[in-house]
């Protein structure tokens, strides 16, 4: 059981739950009472979750209340639609779990925080854990306290479909890639002559298009962590969080989870699944598959968590991913970025993986066997330096063998995805394979608004994707295989017309400069797709012939 803390070291101490503008004393508990997973969750038939209910008791601020005692008393209930309610224990059909209790201080708004004044509340609260719904329909979760206070929740576990129309899933995450990064790619690599274009991205084939919101379950604004979470496993969570619901305890290990795909699909029919990203491989979108924690930056225990599955409660077992291909070597190297200092390629290795270290071992690998591919130290560099302008990799001290050495024999996107296909086709068989591939450098480029190679990673994402589906149809999997290109989230950004670069340079205020955009009439076409004598950069079709036109 937690100790209870004082109410005076909490304040001393206690971590803040929100640092957004809009506080919260927690997102998804607008009452004294929370229920976790919240009001209007869905879930899908026998997924698992772990159901966690609070009962807070403000000491202080404007909402103190019951001079900061929690009722340790409270009841939890829940009643399908039609039907009795009952108590969890006797629902789920387990021991009833044990009361904790905790302190928390958060800042009620911006002038709290400035005068450094939070708001305490003590905490009474259980956990059913590792349970599921089997039958769709209707649900109602009602959590008493207080003598009369009532917090429900209302759920929804979908029926399934009634005919498995997919064996394989390959699911591509454009990262931070918007519609209008789509146009502007398209601009860059596509010619078009008198209003038609003569070519086409392979995100223009899709036979189906729509449009989803990710953003997180308390605020407008999401990140990678947590809407990669609600892809993965179709419940929305907080900013920095993955496969959980964030409470408000002190472990960041410890909130109610929430089964993901991949670990629904090993579990119920033993596929095989990995993972491919530019990005280090425990960043939010690739660790999210597996990962269950509140804060997206405990790397290293959360790539321990994707090869040994979780430990200290029970949950979906898993052996690892039969595929993980990335960047992130200060995660698998012994050192400080490791799990317990331990060696991550050598923990691998352990379990069966062959491990690749660059391009060369990749291609030699054998298609049947696990494999681990980490190929920098960190994110892998982006294709415009991979392919345009390679003398930036010489620059660079990201050898995955943490030597300080450059990284020189690099894959890129493509040339792991369709190893990936390869390795997963093989190893899933009947039983079928899930793949997410993340092109992630389109949104770590937009955040320092470098258009130039977000855009050129947004045009290897759609040769990626153009490949593939060669790929797929040469193996003879292309009619069972769903192929879905989704963003997670997107960024500030649209097309407005072309620019005079020269005439833009030679201005010497802004309001001249601003005459250097064509807008409307003059808004022009792309000069990226014009050859030019004594360019070429030999990187195929579909991508810039120009990467540095006067327009």
């Amino acid at each position: 059981m937690m100790a209870k803390l004082s109410p005076l070291a909490v304040l001393a101490a206690s971590l803040s739950l929100v640092s957004a503008q809009t506080y919260q004393r927690l997102g998804t508990c607008p009452d004294l009472g929370c229920v976790l997973p919240p009001d209007q969750s869905d879930f899908l038939p026998g997924q698992l979750f772990d159901l966690r209910v609070e009962v807070h008791a403000p000491v202080n601020g404007s909402e103190a209340f019951n001079n900061g005692v929690p009722d340790e008393a409270f009841s939890v209930s829940i009643a399908k639609e039609g039907g009795a309610a009952k108590g969890l224990t006797e629902f789920f059909g387990l021991d009833e779990p044990e009361l904790e209790k905790w302190s928390f201080g958060w800042y009620e708004d911006l002038f709290a925080e400035d005068a450094k004044q939070k708001s305490v509340v003590n905490v009474a609260s259980k956990i059913w854990r590792h349970i599921a719904l089997y039958e769709p329909g209707n649900y109602v979760v009602t959590l008493k306290y207080y003598d009369g206070k009532t917090t429900t929740a209302n759920w929804v576990v979908r029926p399934l479909a009634t005919e498995k129309k997919a064996k394989n899933v390959i699911f591509f995450i454009g990262d931070g890639m918007t519609t209008n990064m789509v146009t502007a790619a398209r601009l860059l690599g596509h010619r078009s002559i008198n209003g038609k274009y003569q070519s086409s991205l392979a995100l223009d084939k899709f036979p189906v298009i729509g449009h989803q919101m990710t953003h997180s379950i308390d605020s407008y604004i999401t990140d990678s962590a947590n809407s990669a979470s609600a892809l993965y496993s179709g419940h929305k969570s907080t900013v920095n969080a993955m496969g959980v619901y964030a409470d408000s305890s002190p472990d960041a290990f410890d909130d109610p989870k929430v089964e993901t795909i991949v670990e629904l699909i090993h579990r119920i029919w033993g596929s095989a699944w990995g993972a491919v990203s530019t990005a280090f491989i425990a960043d939010a979108t690739p660790i999210a598959l597996t990962a269950h924690t509140r804060s997206r930056s405990l790397y290293g225990p959360l790539i321990d968590q994707a090869l040994n599955g979780i430990t200290n409660y029970t949950w979906t077992k898993m052996e690892g991913p039969d595929v993980y291909f990335g960047g992130g070597a200060e995660q698998f190297y012994a050192g400080k970025g490791s799990y317990e200092g331990k060696d991550y390629y050598e923990e691998f290795a352990k379990k069966g993986y062959t491990v690749a270290l660059n391009k060369t071992s990749l291609e030699a690998a054998d298609s049947k066997q696990k494999t681990l591919g980490i190929f920098t130290q960190s994110n892998l560099p982006v294709w415009l330096d991979r392919n345009v302008l390679t003398e930036n990799l010489a620059k660079l001290t990201n050898d995955p063998t943490g030597n300080k050495s450059a990284a020189l024999d690099i894959p890129g996107l493509k040339e792991m995805t369709l190893k990936a296909v390869d390795i997963l086709h093989n190893r899933g068989g009947e039983d079928g394979f899930f793949l997410m591939s993340e092109a992630a450098s389109i949104d770590k480029q937009m955040h320092s608004l470098d258009y130039d190679r977000a855009l050129g990673d947004l045009l290897e994402l759609d040769d990626t994707v153009k490949a593939t589906i060669e790929k797929l149809e040469e193996l003879g999997i292309l009619e069972e295989t769903l192929v879905v290109v989704s963003s997670d989230h997107g960024h500030g950004f649209d097309v407005f017309g072309s620019a005079d670069t020269k005439y833009l340079a030679e201005q010497q205020d802004d309001r001249t400069k601003r005459k250097a955009v064509g807008t409307y009439a003059q808004s022009g076409l792309s000069q990226y797709t014009v050859e030019q004598p004594g360019i070429s950069y030999n990187t195929g079709p579909n991508f810039p012939l120009n990467w540095n036109p006067r327009y």
